[in-house]
């Protein structure tokens, strides 16, 4: 008699849930929880914004293109509510109807919220599209453009309309140096870097945020400061201060940190309930919750299957890294730059960062293989 597959569920299907899934589909039946029909990743927002078309290419694939997704039973809509104990899911489809998904392993990839960019709303691929258009759209027809945050999504955004569009570019952040968590060598580079691209930086600049305002919209009033100094004034502002929120309304109170992310040990795995695991943005694995970056989905493959296995083996150790490393640009025309958790950079030409970074690494390696996209 052939044995019975353990049903893993994962919730959410961005860059890590996907690997998780399609990994673990190779031994379990794997269900997958995801708010839009594609992979709609949070990375690289510059380029999304200056060049739409060379970001879907890598970063906005539909599931059905994924060979490997084939052995996943994909459920388009959220989860809503969770009980640990008898092991089941309720999910609230995008039809509006529910159902129950009894799962041996959990694994929680739902990331988190962070500007207009990131959200957990049940969508189509057309309204993912209109929103990419939308923003695109009306960046474009700024002449000023204020950008409030000095992390990595707002050095990107900066730097890329500063280079392709004609508006001037003013960075506020409210540091010394922007990039928060980089190593100390990466934050002068890029401080350098900002001013040759022609960015006007502004350190030491809080903004007194509206309150109830979580950053998730462009918007056009005078920016004002907490730390004293005069209003700013642009055509646009764009958000990008951090104020993430973790998706993580479905679980109890009780496996989540004060913040709302969930709360793992060095396995990533939730004390208490060895069959749950969290990975990725929304993971409190370490004070950079960079579980997506270390090749976190590794060490939950491997676990997972130990544990739904009833293996005796020992479990994989995540290993942080102490700074935050990867691309801070994204794809420029001369190349692509990365960064790396001791300070040095080093730099892929175009033709190589398309062909075999992106080409091979990513579609062929991490994704195992994608077809080919049906549409123009």
């Amino acid at each position: 008699m052939e044995r019975t597959r353990p049903v893993v569920l994962v919730a959410g299907l961005g860059d890590t849930g996907i690997l998780v899934a399609t990994r673990l589909a190779r031994t379990c039946s794997v269900v997958g929880v995801a708010t839009r029909p594609a992979l709609v990743s949070g990375q690289e927002l510059g380029t999304r914004l200056v060049d739409p078309d060379r970001w879907r290419r890598t970063y906005l694939v539909p599931f059905r293109r994924f060979r490997h997704l084939d052995a996943v039973r994909l459920v388009h809509g959220r989860i809503t509510a969770v009980d640990l104990d008898a092991r089941n899911a309720t999910v609230t489809c995008a039809d509006g109807t529910t159902e129950t998904v009894h799962y041996d392993a959990l694994v929680v990839a739902t990331g988190v919220s962070n500007g207009f960019w990131r959200h957990d709303r049940v969508q189509d691929l057309a309204a993912v599209e209109a929103e990419i258009v939308a923003a695109g759209a009306e960046l474009g027809r700024a002449t000023t453009v204020a950008v409030v945050g000095g992390g990595a999504t707002g050095v990107s955004v900066a730097d890329n309309l500063a280079r392709t569009q004609r508006a001037e570019v003013h960075l506020f952040h409210s540091g010394d140096e922007p990039l928060p968590g980089y190593h100390p060598r990466v934050r002068r580079w890029i401080t350098g870097h900002l001013h040759r691209a022609g960015v006007v930086v502004h350190p030491g600049h809080r903004a007194a945020v509206p309150d109830g305002f979580v950053g998730d919209s462009l918007t056009h009033d005078p920016v004002a400061w907490s730390t004293g100094q005069e209003p700013f004034a642009a055509d646009v502002t764009l958000w990008a201060t951090g104020r993430v929120r973790p998706h993580t309304g479905f679980l109890p109170p009780a496996v989540l940190d004060p913040d709302g992310f969930v709360t793992v040990d060095d396995h990533l795995q939730v004390p208490g309930h060895p069959e749950v695991f969290a990975v990725g943005d929304v993971a409190a694995s370490d004070p950079l919750r960079s579980s997506a970056r270390n090749w976190g989905y590794g060490v939950v493959v491997a676990n997972v299957r130990t544990v739904v296995g009833g293996r005796r083996g020992r479990l994989r150790r995540y290993r942080a890294a102490p700074y935050r490393w990867g691309s801070v640009l994204g794809l420029q025309a001369d190349g692509l730059t990365v960064v790396q958790p001791n300070g040095r950079r080093f730099r892929f030409s175009r033709r190589i960062a398309e062909r075999l970074l992106f080409g091979s690494f990513v579609t062929r390696y991490l994704y195992g293989g994608l077809r080919r996209d049906p549409t123009p």
